[in-house]
Formats: structure tokens, C-alpha cells, sequence
């Protein structure tokens, strides 16, 4: 269902043909990358938060970076708190694997963490634990109507992205 209602979404943008579907798993970013034979870094992964109002923020991230605290509580002005596995699709709109950030519900904003500019093409979910979309980070502004782009990640090691 999650993944028709993405194919719908894509259409509006003449890009339905990039949603993928594999015979595997692609619910974490190392399955992803297997998934799509490609490094993980590409792997465009959204992160949900509670925005305080009651519905959520999704942080849009390269694959090899997590979260830094510090730096997302300057941005938006109150600490990370990630939604629990049972707040995901009512508030995101999609199942925990699957969550894209395009054709969300009202209350749920999308921002693009500057990690991902280092790449030509990434690969968001496509809306079920076996899906991604290929796009271009203008692209992928464009079909997230995103609110910005923000630099609140770190390289999973601890260095800042590039």
C-alpha cells in the first residue's frame, strides 16, 4: 500500500520510474546499499523527531552520518527526541524501513542535511521495508518540499561530513 501511495506521489513528478522494489530487504541503510550495489553514504535515510507540536521533523541524512545533539538543538531550538516505533506511520505516514520523505501528512516537515550535497544521485526509501527511489539532491528537494537544508549531522565516526 505504502509503496503504491509513493508510485502515486512520483507520478505527479513524472518520476515514478525511479521508485525501485527488491526481492530483499532495504529497511536499514546496509541492506539498502547491498540492495542497490552501491555505498552506503548514498543511502538517503530519514530520521523522525517529535517536533514539539505534536507532529514531526524528518531529517533527511546521508548514510554514514548520525545525528549531533548539539548541533540540532542550535538549529531548531529544542533537543532530539526520535519518535518510538509505534509513533512512526501515524505521524510519518509510512511503516519503521520504509519511511520516505515525500507524501507525508500534514504536521510533518522535511529537512535535507547538507551531508548529502557531496553526491550526484541518493536513494530515499520508497515507502515499504523493500523499497528506495533514485534521485538527484535537487530532485529530492523538490518531491520532499523540503523546509531547507540544515547541517545538524556528523560522520558516524565523529567527524563532520564533508
Amino acid at each position: 500500500m505504502s509503496v503504491e501511495k509513493v508510485r502515486s506521489y512520483l507520478k505527479k513528478y513524472g518520476m515514478e520510474d525511479r521508485l525501485q522494489v527488491f526481492p530483499v530487504s532495504s529497511a536499514t541503510v546496509e541492506l539498502a546499499a547491498q540492495a542497490l550495489h552501491t555505498e552506503p553514504a548514498r543511502i538517503a535515510k530519514s530520521i523522525s523527531f517529535h517536533d514539539g507540536t505534536g507532529g514531526c521533523l524528518l531529517v533527511v541524512t546521508a548514510g554514514d552520518t548520525k545525528i549531533d545533539n548539539a548541533k540540532f538543538k542550535a538549529r531548531f531550538d529544542f533537543k532530539a527526541r526520535m519518535l518510538a516505533p509505534a509513533e512512526v506511520e501515524p505521524l510519518t505516514g509510512y511503516p519503521v524501513g520504509g519511511v520516505c520523505p515525500f507524501g507525508n501528512p500534514p504536521g510533518a516537515a522535511v529537512y535535507l542535511d547538507v551531508s548529502l550535497r557531496r553526491f550526484d544521485r541518493v536513494y530515499p526509501a520508497g515507502g515499504s521495508a523493500d523499497s528506495c527511489v533514485r534521485l538527484s539532491c535537487e530532485e529530492l528537494a523538490a518531491v520532499s518540499r523540503s523546509a531547507g537544508w540544515v547541517d545538524v549531522c556528523r560522520r558516524a565516526g565523529g567527524a563532520r561530513p564533508a
